[in-house]
């Protein structure tokens, strides 16, 4: 089956990663993207081992890597800061490549929009997927700027409000609110913030994450009823109450966070498409069909394999309804053991389980993850 012409709806990671992997196939795509400002908040995202392989599969690593921060392990502090565990990263990508990377979210998308672009991706700001019509040949899209046109597949890569989502599956899936929500806020690196660190205790979870020579940033989660609403001049504050508890680096750090500007705050909501995310030609990915939460710091990187997959089945023969057969066969299980570990930390977290053994659980996540997808 030649797949001609894709439309993928939504430019963040995953639909832009879908875009470079289709267009290094040779596949023709059109890209829109509902904002007219094709920006992204600024804090950083953690890559992973087997994201890192997936990266350097889409010949990206080299073009990023001066602009993000490599490390290889993860160490599990307790909220003091006494040491825990230290749990060594692999390089899956090869020897020469770090098992990990540390990058803003800005110097990402930069990267990632500007390969897009530079590999003839056809990109469409300010515009959504208004309607689709599907035959046995392909998907008659009416876009919101009233322009037509017919692909061969349609990606809804738009995220946990997905249109694409509300489109072939009307209201069956809906994003619900966890009880969680995360803060972040970038510091100045230090000279001990070399890897992943993560503080746990029975009241509370907070890491920091390196993401330049002299940038990092922290975050936390905390249990938030009733998903209550933030005033913005006071999130500073809020985010050092969040904090009250932890000693260690993170207790020094406390008192430097003054900016409301600079904390982001968001609550935690999730939603997973516990069926096939297709519908003849027209497929979900990335937080469309599967956003979880942070605890395992996989939710960009279930997208980005996503794009590699879905480029990798739909260049391997067969008929359409056979690749995305495949593609589903490769991401459904995996994508929802990392949704259904991460729910289950968050949920241990709100019920201060001082029995819940996150060690355990970030081992078991890396050792999935590292294998084949």
């Amino acid at each position: 089956m030649n797949i001609a012409k894709v439309l993928i709806v939504g430019g963040g990671i995953g639909g832009l990663c879908t875009a470079i992997a289709l267009r290094r196939k040779g596949i023709e795509v059109d890209l829109v993207e509902l904002r007219t400002e094709w920006t992204v908040y600024g804090v950083g995202i953690i890559q992973q081992s087997n994201v890192v392989r997936e990266m350097a599969k889409l010949g990206l690593l080299d073009a990023y890597l001066d602009a993000a921060y490599a490390f290889e392990d993860v160490g599990i502090y307790n909220t003091d800061g006494v040491p825990l565990v230290r749990i060594p990263g692999q390089r899956l990508a090869g020897p020469n490549y770090p098992a990990n990377v540390g990058i803003s979210r800005r110097a990402l998308h930069k990267v990632l929009s500007e390969t897009a672009i530079e590999l003839g991706t056809h990109i469409y700001l300010g515009t959504s997927i208004e309607s689709f019509d599907q035959d046995a040949d392909g998907v008659d899209v009416l876009l919101s700027d009233g322009s037509r046109s017919r692909y061969s597949l349609v990606v809804g890569a738009d995220g946990l409000y997905s249109k694409v989502r509300s489109l072939l599956f009307g209201n069956k899936y809906q994003p619900r609110f966890t009880g969680q929500s995360v803060w972040r806020y970038n510091f100045p690196r230090t000279p001990e913030i070399d890897h992943l660190a993560n503080y746990q205790g029975p009241f509370g979870n907070a890491g920091l994450v390196p993401l330049a020579e002299d940038l990092m940033y922290l975050f936390t989660t905390s249990h938030e009823p009733g998903n209550p609403w933030m005033d913005e001049s006071t999130l500073a504050e809020e985010l050092r109450n969040r904090l009250t508890g932890f000693g260690g680096l993170i207790e020094r750090l406390r008192d430097q966070i003054t900016d409301n500007s600079q904390v982001v705050y968001k609550p935690l909501e999730a939603v997973f498409v516990d069926e096939p995310w297709y519908r003849d030609r027209v497929l979900l990915i990335g937080d469309a069909a599967h956003a979880t939460t942070p605890h395992l710091g996989q939710g960009a990187g279930m997208a980005i394999e996503d794009a590699i997959v879905l480029s990798e089945e739909l260049t391997s023969g067969g008929t359409l309804a056979e690749q995305l057969q495949r593609f589903m066969g490769r991401r459904f299980g995996r994508c929802k053991f990392i949704s259904e570990k991460s729910l289950f930390a968050g949920e241990k977290e709100m019920q201060k389980d001082s029995d819940f053994d996150r060690i355990a659980l970030v081992k078991q996540m890396l050792e999935v993850t590292a294998r084949p997808i």
